[in-house]
């Protein structure tokens, strides 16, 4: 029961955050719901941007927008040969309801 009581005041922290856009409460909750007990979860910008409806410049804008208010974290993840790989996105407040 407590930790639904952490997920609905997280929820409530998000939708009623003033400077956050419509389109980040989106990306957002999209994450969240794909992140792992641990917060994480990896999925490409074109994806999101696919399953969302929006444009990849749009998508990118809204994360830029949760790292900023402190909301998401972001890992660039590199292959073996050296190119890049997804992008790591941790959640915070997922990670941190965990350790209650």
């Amino acid at each position: 029961m407590r930790n639904e009581v952490e997920r609905m005041n997280r929820n409530r922290n998000i939708y009623g955050a003033e400077d956050l856009s419509h389109r980040a409460v989106s990306v957002y909750m999209y994450l969240r719901d794909r992140a792992n007990k641990d917060g994480t979860c990896y999925p490409a910008i074109k994806t999101i941007a696919k399953d969302l409806k929006l444009s990849v410049s749009t998508v990118k804008r809204a994360i830029a927008d949760l790292v900023e208010h402190g909301d998401l974290q972001t890992e660039q993840r590199w292959r073996e040969n050296g190119g890049r790989s997804t992008i790591l996105y941790q959640i915070p407040a997922v990670r941190d309801a965990e350790k209650i």
